[in-house]
Order: C-alpha cells, then sequence, then structure tokens
C-alpha cells in the first residue's frame, strides 16, 4: 500500500514537472521526445500533461496537427480537454470545418462537452461562414446551460455577425447578462458590414450613454459603418471623440479614417489624416490612400504617391499594385499603367488576376479593344469572369458588337448568370437598333432565370436615410421630386441637353425613351436633395451600380443651373460634379 502510495505520488509529481517543462518545447523533436516520455513512462493516462502536449502540437507554428491526432488517437478514454486541444488546431487549420465532425463524435460518444468545446467550435463557424452550424450550436449551448458563460456569449454574437444572421446577433446581445467591450465591438462590426450601418451608429452613441469606454477597436467599426452609408458628419465627429482621446496614436484607427473620408469623397482630409502620420505609415496606410486618390480619379496623385512611397523604402505588394492600376485605369494614364504592369516583377510581386483585370479594363476603355483580348488569351492563369466581363464593358463603349458577342459567349461558357452581362449586350444591340437582337438576349435571360439587379440610390437628409428605385412614388414628398424633376428638365433643355436614349432597351418612339430615362433612381435623388437641403449645400447620393451616361451629362447641368457640388459615389468610383463638369472628366 505504502509502496502504491508512493508511485503514484511520484507520477503525480513527474506530472507536474511535465507541465513545467511543455510550454518551454522550443521545437518539433522536443514534443515527440516528450510524448514519447509520457507514453513510456506511464503518465499518458493522466490528461492533464497530455492535453497540454497536445494542445502545444496541435497550435504552436513548430508543431503538427498531424502528429496530435495521432497521439490521441492512442488514447483509450480521452478527456474532454483532449477533444479541445485537438478541435482547437483544427479552427486554426487550413481546413476548420472539420473541427465540425469532431464536436459531432464527442456527442456521439457522449464525451463531455464544456463551455470551451463550444467556442473553439464556434470559431470553426466563423472561419467559414457556417450558419447552419452556428444555430445547431446555439441551441446545444442553451440545453447544455452555458449561456451565463459572457465570453462563450461574445464569441457566439461574434460569429453571427460574421455570418450575417444579425436578427440572431440583436438576440444574443440583448439577453446577455454581462456584456464587455467585446461584444458591443463584435455587434458594431457586424452592423457596420452588414445591411445595417445606421444601426452600427446607433448603438455607437447609445453605448455612450450606458457609460462604456469606446477603445480603438470601437471606432474602427462605426468609422466602417459611416464609410459604408457615406456618412461624412457622423464621420466627422467620431474623428473628433478620435482626437480627444488620443485614439489616432494608432495606426490602424488612422487607416481607417483615411478609408472613411476617402469614401465619403473627401480626399483632402484623408490626405489631411494620412501626411499628420508621419513615419507612423504601414504599407496599409500607403495603399488605402493610393486607392483613395484611385477612386477619386486623380491617378497623377496617385502615381506620385507610388514613387513617393518606393522612396521611403517602403515595399509595394500586390494591392499596391492594384491600387495604382486602379488609379491608372480610372484617370485614362493607359502607357504609365502598361509600365507599372510591367516592373511589378522588379518588387517580386507576381501579377493575379485582378491585376490582369485592371490592365484589361484600361486597355478596353482606351479603345484597345485587341490588345485587351490578345492580353486575356496570353496568360498564364484562367481568365476569371471578371476579366471578359471588363472586354464586355469596352465593348459597350465602343459599340464593338463582334467583341462583345465574344465575350459574353465566354461568360456562359464559364457558366456566368450575371444580369449585367446580358443588359450590357443588349445596350450595344439597341445602340445598333438590332431590336430583334435585343428580344433575343431578352428570351435567352428568361430561359435562363437570369433576373436583373434593381438600380437604386440614396443619401441621407437629418439623419435619416431616402432610397430611390427608377420611378419610385414612394417617398412622402414624391409630388415635389417629380415637380423638380420637371423643372430640371425645362432648364437643362434650354442649355442644349439632348437625351441619350441609345441605352433605353426597347423599340419605342424617342419622347418614350426620354421619359424612362427622366426617372431613374439617381435624378430622383438629386431632386431630393435640391427641395431638402438649403441652397448651396452639397448634395451626397450613393448608387447599388454605374451611374448611366444620361444621368452623368443631367448632373452635370444641374450642378451649373443650381450652383451645387453634387458627389455621386457609385459602384465604381467617385463623380464630383461642380459648374457644370465632372471630376472624372467624363472617363469612367
Amino acid at each position: 500500500m505504502v509502496r502504491e502510495t508512493y508511485t503514484y505520488t511520484s507520477k503525480m509529481n513527474g506530472m507536474a514537472n511535465l507541465e513545467s517543462i511543455i510550454p518551454k518545447c522550443a521545437s518539433f523533436s522536443h514534443i515527440k521526445q516528450l510524448q514519447a516520455y509520457i507514453f513510456t513512462s506511464g503518465t499518458f493516462k493522466f490528461s492533464r500533461a497530455r492535453s497540454k502536449l497536445l494542445d502545444l502540437c496541435a497550435i504552436a507554428s513548430f508543431g503538427s496537427l498531424s502528429f496530435a491526432i495521432s497521439v490521441f488517437r492512442q488514447i483509450p478514454s480521452p478527456f474532454t480537454n483532449d477533444f479541445n486541444a485537438i478541435i482547437r488546431g483544427l479552427v486554426q487549420s487550413p481546413q476548420p470545418s472539420t473541427a465540425f465532425a469532431w464536436y459531432r463524435s464527442m456527442q456521439r460518444g457522449s464525451f463531455r462537452v464544456d463551455a470551451l468545446t463550444c467556442s473553439f467550435t464556434l470559431k470553426a463557424c466563423a472561419r467559414v461562414l457556417a450558419a447552419t452550424e452556428s444555430l445547431q450550436l446555439h441551441a446545444n449551448i442553451i440545453r447544455f446551460g452555458f449561456m451565463a458563460d459572457s465570453l462563450l456569449g461574445t464569441t457566439l454574437l461574434d460569429v453571427y455577425a460574421k455570418v450575417g444572421n444579425l436578427s440572431y446577433a440583436r438576440l444574443v446581445f440583448d439577453e446577455m447578462q454581462l456584456r464587455d467591450i467585446a461584444s458591443w465591438n463584435s455587434l458594431i462590426f457586424g452592423l457596420a458590414q452588414g445591411s445595417q450601418a445606421s444601426e452600427a451608429l446607433d448603438l455607437f452613441k447609445r453605448m455612450e450613454v450606458e457609460g462604456l469606454k469606446p477603445n480603438e477597436v470601437t471606432v474602427m467599426g462605426v468609422l466602417s459603418a459611416c464609410s459604408n452609408m457615406g456618412d461624412f458628419k457622423e464621420g466627422e465627429k467620431i474623428h473628433g471623440f478620435i482626437r480627444n482621446q488620443k485614439l489616432d496614436i494608432n495606426v490602424q484607427v488612422c487607416n481607417a479614417l483615411i478609408d472613411m473620408y476617402a469614401n465619403c469623397g473627401f480626399v483632402d482630409k484623408a490626405y489631411g489624416v494620412f501626411d499628420n502620420m508621419g513615419c507612423r505609415k504601414c504599407l496599409v496606410t500607403w495603399n488605402t490612400m493610393i486607392m483613395a486618390f484611385a477612386r477619386d480619379g486623380d491617378g497623377h496623385k496617385a502615381l506620385k504617391l507610388f514613387e513617393q512611397m518606393e522612396k521611403a523604402g517602403v515595399q509595394p505588394d500586390a494591392v499596391t499594385y492594384l491600387a495604382v492600376l486602379s488609379a491608372c485605369n480610372h484617370a485614362g494614364l493607359v502607357e504609365d499603367g502598361v509600365r507599372l504592369f510591367n516592373t511589378m516583377g522588379k518588387h517580386e510581386v507576381k501579377p493575379n488576376v485582378k491585376h490582369y483585370g485592371s490592365l484589361v479594363d484600361l486597355l478596353g476603355r482606351a479603345g484597345r479593344l485587341k490588345e485587351a483580348y490578345n492580353l486575356i488569351n496570353s496568360m498564364s492563369m484562367v481568365p476569371d469572369v471578371v476579366l471578359w466581363q471588363s472586354l464586355l464593358g469596352a465593348c459597350r463603349i465602343y459599340k464593338d458588337v463582334e467583341m462583345a458577342e465574344i465575350a459574353l459567349r465566354k461568360l456562359v461558357e464559364m457558366g456566368s448568370n450575371n444580369c449585367g452581362d446580358f443588359v450590357l449586350l443588349s445596350n450595344i444591340y439597341a445602340a445598333h437598333a438590332r431590336w430583334n437582337d435585343v428580344g433575343r438576349v431578352r428570351d435567352a435571360m428568361k430561359n435562363r432565370e437570369v433576373k436583373k439587379v434593381p438600380g437604386f440610390s440614396y443619401m441621407e437628409v437629418d439623419g435619416s436615410r431616402h432610397k430611390f428605385f427608377t420611378g419610385d412614388k414612394s417617398n412622402a414628398r414624391w409630388k415635389e421630386i417629380y415637380s423638380k424633376l420637371d423643372e430640371i428638365r425645362f432648364k437643362i433643355k434650354e442649355l442644349g441637353y439632348v437625351a441619350e436614349t441609345s441605352c433605353v432597351l426597347h423599340d419605342i418612339g424617342e419622347e418614350e425613351k426620354e421619359n424612362q430615362l427622366c426617372y431613374h433612381s439617381e435624378k430622383l435623388a438629386v431632386a431630393f436633395g435640391l427641395i431638402s437641403t438649403s441652397e448651396g449645400t452639397p448634395i451626397h447620393v450613393i448608387k447599388n451600380l454605374r451611374i448611366c451616361g444620361d444621368c452623368h451629362a443631367v448632373i452635370k447641368l444641374v450642378s451649373k443651373i443650381y450652383e451645387r457640388q453634387i458627389i455621386v459615389r457609385d459602384r465604381v468610383r467617385f463623380h464630383k460634379f461642380k459648374d457644370g463638369f465632372c471630376s472624372c472628366r467624363d472617363y469612367w
């Protein structure tokens, strides 16, 4: 009996020593030696040291998840901690969804699941955006009685936010007994990235009312909300808060500020933040500012900044080149774009399909359609749908029917069912008055069940968002809006305006075509801005698709007649209209 007690105590002491040695392992060979010792010394059946070893092996950069799993397979009766070690390793592996199978095997084998098991598996859900598994885990967490665990509640909230189930994220948040800063941040980020950016701002304000102090992560989330809505006024208020709390010493916060100002159309303010950062700029900072100039259509400033970046010793990456190529694209700097593309190898950056896509778009919009087509065919990688869509878009500008048909044929072969592809070809046929072909494309869309994405525009007035669709009469002031549009129509005709009816996809009279164009969503939004904001106030409109040629021409004239700056952010870039001109110089 004494000897047995001594042996057990020795093993326990040995296990305690092992627990202190395991974290000091500096290589995979050390882990393997310890595993062999634990196995041969008889301490293998004690779970604490074994679980720690599994945990280290499964997640350490020098470890081996496959080795950890092989060790696990040798355990006759694994404990919860053993499972947790493997599941945690799987979450961080290239195949995080495998964690679900391990979680289910625990349940099938009647092994005890704890809060950590659920937490790790939820993180796997977040990585692969597994909405169904998230709901199943939520049900289990309630059944196991783990909802009181605030950390687990925050993880669950974060998962729902990432998979886009914002109603459940809100429900978890509201039912949490204790909310820490992480839970507030998770919901704010989820709302900001989803379709509820204004709710993210409301939550930020509520957070302050309840006496919680926002941190760097909080302000980055709420800046993202302002960025998505194009809400410059709220963004500027948050910038003031950031300065007062001295949060602008954080480089990531400054990057978020640059992005917010750029997405709201205030590239000068974005550059002010960039310039004040001094030597604290990181690669992301430079990339964000170059892309800001690109979206603003100022290719020359983007190129100049790229040169400054090189002189500062900052090595450009694939994102940098994509930003500067995009800048050349928006500004029509064809030769500069081709030159930069050819020098990517100098910085050991290998062109990817997005770089090729930008160059194809650049060449195509410059009218060099044959060069763009040959570039696609010369690629070492398989072209994606975006490349052919870029070429198709260029064909619309130059009304090249033959090349457009080739591009659409390629897209159909690749399984693309995007309504925009068919609409672009219809536009080209319509421009040539080939109405039978327009009808044929329309029939093909019906047969393939291609649904056209409705264009819409929106703007913020006094904290309220107003959304408009083409021909929309849902706004409470729709009669005033339409009356203003009639006034605009009369005034622009006095300046020589002629409707650009070539993009109307119907064989109807010119007057009816003009009537259809008159009530596009961006025109409705601009008219609403004129009647609902004071004279001289800039009008900001956000559109989900590219602005059409007729709307572009009309808004230029409106900016001159009513002496208003009008900023339209479409799917691709900014258009700043002032005194009858646009910042894009009619190149978009």
